[in-house]
């Protein structure tokens, strides 16, 4: 064990304790259940941030700087899959060029989910394959990046795929540096750093997560269960046809027992609908009823699914083509008796079309067994293996939300397959250069993240060890910061301008076992970070609340209510400024200005003699970092996109990986 990393345990074990110590004590001896609106939601907000810090703690337990790979084997078959939809061509063509440039040997394609002719000829022009979507897709869903992707799969074979976004350009060497890894049969994934070269050296818009792609992914990394990050990663084809296959026998399977289970149900209430003298109808139905039967004892004894339902079907059928005969001669008679009737009436023609009366007599029929057969056919329909709704029956990436990467891996990790993460920037890429593109793309990150919490949570992925199932359930619990959020804004502003104090009082018991927490808090991320910048994230994690909570909510609607959710592909073009983009950020402006105005009314009431003095003091101190974290919001606000030489430092020159062999 190395001694940073030695150092980075002690500091979590000393965040667990104080952590631990101060919201117990918050919860069983310090709330104001006078201000209960307030204390409540406070200490809630606590524990979430308590909770937040322990699974960041555990993660980074077992940090992974891994040492530099084995070179790649030889003869290995890759794939570079470049997605697009409406990116500008010359943005995309640079990328597909220096794909082509890759030293080991591969294939380049353009994904054009667009199926623009003129992206057609410019990548045919340099040698590069192109892919749109097949005739299948038609009038189906398309499942946004994750469909691109899966129509790509079953029109190329390489063992091997690299994946880039449509700004993320490559360095020759991303492959020599990354299929060393995969010497390693169970090896599924290697994810590299995503590194933008037009983010100026403040990173208003706190692009370049520098926290994320380094201490978190290798935290996640020590537990296998570092994950893929939609583009500049390097996927094992056997791993992503696995997790297809596997998801799609599951599904199937799932629906062929709930069929079953309720088709009895169905057919039984069918025959009760059907009168004592269609014995036919009666019988017919029992049949079928034993058929089911039938069928679910030979799934329970482990019979082949697809053997199942092919013989439950044929035989079904049998049945069905009775019932439709049967009811066809039943029909017949019916016209029969009518014609004759008429005849005897002394009607020249007889036409049923024209006839009304006999329509009337047809509709008297007591019942007809045509109720049954569609039970019965809907019955059958259901049972059949196939995805009638889909263009494709197998998806190797996941299509449950508009982000298809965290769910993809976890499937895989699922699956017994390893990731890695290479934290060296192999490609570079662009970032939003506006408050409004960034806000898009956090926005989609966020709901997608939800969309696949709400779906399938990883607590509750049997097949994920415990330590996988924290990993993915950490970035995903971060997302809730939004709520907490708005109580940390809330709690200084109500005691500054009323005088509620959410805690029973500010005493030496509330600062002796709230400061050790808060400091080595702080250590631990400067421990961590080994000198990258964190405190852009830090800042994003509150000012960004509105965005939190709207994709909580939204990605709520989506998956409990059945609402839309679009899917916006982040503009890659900078777009011309009109001036500050303050519309976008009013609920933090609302938020900035309440907080000045507490400030102000707080020290009125100090003057007058209204407030006491130390919880006064307190409550400056925590709006002033308050608004030290919401003030990177107006910067963004204010940001006029990136020009040449505001660069932190040129591509290439990002904080490098150790290369210490042993290092665990």
């Amino acid at each position: 064990m190395s001694r940073r990393l030695l150092l980075i345990r002690v500091i979590v074990v000393l965040v667990a304790l104080t952590g631990i110590n101060y919201v117990t004590w918050r919860w069983l001896f310090s709330i104001n259940f006078d201000a209960w609106y307030i204390g409540i939601p406070l200490v809630m907000a606590e524990t979430f941030s308590l909770v937040d810090s322990l699974l960041f703690g555990l993660g980074i337990w077992r940090l992974k700087e891994r040492p530099t790979p084995p070179a790649p084997e030889d003869g290995l078959t890759v794939d570079v899959l470049i997605t697009t939809y409406n990116e500008p061509i010359d943005l995309v063509m640079r990328t597909a060029i220096a794909a082509k440039a890759i030293r080991y040997p591969h294939r380049t394609w353009v994904l054009d989910d667009g199926n623009r002719p003129e992206m057609r000829a410019a990548a045919e022009e340099h040698g590069i394959g192109w892919i749109t979507r097949s005739e299948e897709w038609a009038n189906m869903p398309r499942h946004a990046k994750a469909g691109n992707l899966n129509n790509a799969l079953v029109q190329t074979d390489g063992e091997f795929l690299l994946i880039l976004d449509a700004d993320q350009v490559p360095t020759p060497r991303i492959l020599d540096e990354t299929l060393g890894y995969f010497r390693d049969e169970r090896m599924g994934l290697v994810q590299t750093p995503q590194y933008f070269v037009n983010v100026p050296a403040s990173d208003p818009l706190g692009s370049q997560a520098p926290l994320f792609y380094g201490p978190i992914q290798q935290s996640k990394d020590g537990w296998n269960a570092a994950f893929f990050c939609g583009s500049n990663a390097v996927i094992r084809r056997e791993a992503l046809v696995q997790i297809g296959v596997a998801r799609y026998a599951g599904e199937i399977a799932l629906r062929v027992y709930q069929t079953l289970y309720f088709g009895k149900s169905v057919l039984r209430k069918a025959r009760k609908q059907v009168p004592k003298d269609e014995t036919v109808t009666r019988e017919a139905l029992a049949e079928v009823e034993a058929l089911v039967k039938d069928a679910r004892k030979q799934l329970a004894a482990g019979e082949a699914l697809f053997d199942v339902t092919y013989t439950f079907q044929r035989n079904v059928d049998t049945v069905r083509r009775r019932m439709v005969d049967a009811d066809m001669a039943a029909l017949a008679a019916d016209l029969e008796e009518i014609a004759t009737l008429e005849s005897l009436e002394g009607s020249a023609d007889f036409s049923v079309d024209d006839n009304q009366e006999a329509l009337r007599q047809m509709s008297q029929r007591d019942w007809s067994p045509m109720g049954a057969i569609e039970s019965v056919t809907k019955l059958v329909d259901a049972v059949d293996v196939d995805r009638g709704g889909e263009a494709q029956a197998v998806m190797p990436m996941a299509t449950i939300s508009v982000t298809e990467d965290m769910a993809t891996c976890m499937r895989m990790h699922s699956l017994g397959w390893k990731s890695a993460y290479h934290d060296d920037p192999l490609a570079f890429g662009l970032a939003p250069e506006d408050l409004e593109t960034m806000l898009t793309q956090r926005l989609r990150w966020a709901q997608g993240t939800m969309q696949v919490l709400f779906r399938e949570n990883p607590l509750s992925q049997k097949r994920l060890t415990w330590a996988q199932r924290l990993m993915y359930f950490s970035t995903m619990w971060s997302y809730l910061s939004g709520f907490a959020a708005v109580v940390y804004l809330v709690a200084p502003i109500l005691f500054l301008v009323f005088g509620t104090l959410p805690v029973e009082a500010l005493s030496s018991d509330f600062f002796i076992r709230l400061v050790p927490f808060l400091v080595i808090n702080q250590l631990l991320f400067v421990v961590v970070s080994a000198g990258r910048p964190t405190w852009r994230g830090q800042q994003y994690s509150l000012a960004l609340f509105p965005t939190w909570i709207k994709a909580f909510t939204t990605a709520f609607g989506n998956v409990y209510l059945g609402r839309s959710l679009d899917f916006a592909v982040t503009p890659k073009e900078k777009r011309s400024p009109t001036g500050p983009a303050y519309h976008l950020i009013r609920p933090q402006l609302i938020a900035i200005g309440a907080l000045l105005v507490a400030v102000v009314i707080g020290t009125f009431r100090v003057i007058i003699g209204d407030a006491e003095l130390l919880p006064t003091l307190f409550n400056f101190l925590w709006v002033g970092f308050d608004l030290a974290l919401l003030s990177v919001i107006v910067k963004a606000a204010r940001y006029r996109g990136f020009e040449p030489g505001d660069a932190a430092h040129i591509p290439g020159a990002a904080p490098a990986r150790h290369d210490k062999q042993g290092a665990s």
